[in-house]
């Protein structure tokens, strides 16, 4: 299939789109003081240096203006941790920027959250061990993600995430679809429905008395500490069981299928991740349901290539209606339109049009399809079309005489954004 001359323009068109759509925030980068090459250990690195600059407890004694610059500075770094952290979400901001990074809708319900959504315990407790704490009183921000652990009390474990792949035909694309899929994974253990124990009977941990983590405070140069860590015996459930389910041994958990819908949203693309929030497998007695992460495999289309939301499509004529004009039938994803050819069109002429493309993940308009005009030259002629061609080409108006216009590049492109 024949490239469009017109392809990079059309993606620098689109991102610059995006671009000027994006939320005015700091980029991720920029908010760690690193950038593209850095490596995991270096953000990592950048991540911990601003967790311990902006944490809410060391400006306690502030004012409440420096109170709520630390506590917006501290949740701009962990978001942006969260993101840059994760090599799937890194490689979907790169290519997108933020506005990739938005929710394509609301989580729960086997809906997708989006990438803006994280666990501030789950961060922290990644970058400076399970059950940290500034000891300053510090539980929680409204808007950060909860689950895992509550401070001072049990832990409800979380099951692992689970992977697929969905692939998706350009019809699906253009206007978001439900899929059905079946998944193996851990389910709640049916008999004992979740708790590991067969007959329901638990004791109090003889560890941690109940608490769930077994805590130790140290001094440092940031004064006093405390890391809280899973306690050995109990797991972070404050309890032990006595007898243990005979099912599932104690875990809680069992093999299972589920019946998953996902609803898909127009305009993603190759490569994209989603996430369908508690999907995954089940967390053992009782604990927190992981992710379905849905990994988009786009089929490829006879007719079409695609640049992000826009759709750029080869149309082939005959010598005669380039010369003459015509009007062709050309395919879109809303069904077929007509578009008119110009008398004297020459091959490579590019034709826009608007909002015939893909639509913009998170609803931000629809992109352009570019149709690129080829003239078709057969390769072998009778006797009879060979002589009219040579009488042809005697004449003076068929012989190549193209316009200052029709000789510049930049003019092409000038018509293209114009």
């Amino acid at each position: 299939m024949p490239r469009c001359p017109y392809r990079e323009m059309a993606k620098a068109r689109e991102q610059e789109r995006r671009k000027t759509m994006a939320d005015k925030k700091r980029d991720y980068y920029e908010v760690l003081g690193v950038n593209k090459s850095s490596t995991p250990d270096e953000i990592k690195s950048a991540y911990r240096k601003a967790a311990l600059k902006w944490h809410p407890d060391k400006w306690v004694n502030g004012t409440d203006a420096e109170k709520k610059t630390a506590e917006e500075n501290f949740k701009e770094a962990s978001e942006a941790y969260s993101v840059l952290s994760d090599e799937n979400k890194k490689a979907r901001y790169d290519r997108y920027g933020f506005a990739g990074m938005d929710g394509s809708s609301a989580s729960g319900g086997g809906g997708f959250s989006g990438f803006g959504d994280f666990d501030l315990n789950d961060i922290l407790n990644s970058v400076f061990g399970r059950g940290f704490d500034f000891g300053g009183g510090f539980s929680s921000f409204s808007g950060f993600g909860g689950g895992g652990s509550g401070r001072g009390g049990t832990v409800r474990q979380r099951g692992s995430n689970l992977r697929v792949k969905v692939k998706l035909n350009l019809q699906e694309i253009a206007h978001g679809t439900k899929k059905k899929i079946k998944v193996s994974k851990y389910v709640s253990c049916t008999h004992c429905h979740g708790s590991g124990s067969e007959d329901g009977s638990t004791e109090t941990c003889p560890t941690c008395h109940g608490r769930g983590q077994v805590v130790q405070t140290v001094n440092s140069f940031f004064g006093q500490m405390q890391t809280a860590s899973v306690c050995p015996t109990c797991g972070g459930q404050g309890t032990v069981i006595k007898k243990k389910c005979t099912h599932c041994g104690g875990e809680g958990i069992m093999k299972g299928d589920e019946i998953i819908e996902i609803d898909i949203p127009a305009g993603v693309g190759e490569g994209m991740q989603l996430t369908v929030r508690g999907k995954g497998n089940a967390g053992p007695h009782n604990g927190i349901n992981g992710d379905l992460l849905v990994l988009i495999e786009e089929e490829a289309h006879p007719d079409f290539e695609r640049d992000e939301s826009t759709l750029i499509y080869n149309l082939f004529i005959t010598i005669p209606e380039a010369i003459m004009g015509t009007q062709a039938e050309v395919p879109t994803v809303d069904g077929k339109v007509r578009v008119k050819i110009a008398p004297g069109t020459q091959s490579g002429k590019v034709l826009r049009l608007r909002g015939k493309g893909l639509p913009v993940l998170n609803g931000y308009g629809t992109g352009d399809m570019l149709v690129n005009v080829n003239v078709w030259i057969p390769k072998k002629f009778n006797k009879k079309e060979e002589e009219l061609l040579q009488q042809l080409a005697q004449s003076e108006n068929f012989k190549p005489n193209p316009s200052a216009e029709e000789k510049s590049f930049f003019s092409k492109i000038k018509d293209y954004f114009n």
